[in-house]
């Protein structure tokens, strides 16, 4: 029987599938930061988490009240995100995103 191999080992050698989920999840951390960096930073606390995919960005909000204010401001936001992230975002989606407790 081989020896078990470490959590480390299995991340190191983790193949295509782990490369892309790894490589998306890089991806979604630079955009919850550039979402957050254009935001003022009453409004950018309330996001939890964003990501660009196909031109659509969405990002993720703690309540629906932060999500209505979040929606005054797309279009600068989409304009802004845009620019620094030196991408082409067709759209915004805004989510509720349920708290974990």
């Amino acid at each position: 029987m081989p020896k078990p191999r470490s959590i480390n080992e299995l991340l190191k050698s983790g193949g295509n599938r782990l490369a892309d989920l790894r490589a998306k999840s890089q991806n979604r951390t630079l955009a919850l930061e550039h979402v957050c960096g254009a935001l003022p930073p009453q409004l950018a606390a309330t996001v939890v988490s964003a990501g660009v995919e196909g031109g659509r960005l969405t990002i993720g909000v703690a309540s629906a009240p932060w999500a209505a204010r979040l929606r005054y401001v797309t279009e600068t936001l989409r304009m802004r995100v845009s620019g620094s992230m030196g991408i082409e975002i067709q759209s915004i989606r805004i989510k509720v995103v349920p708290s974990r407790s």
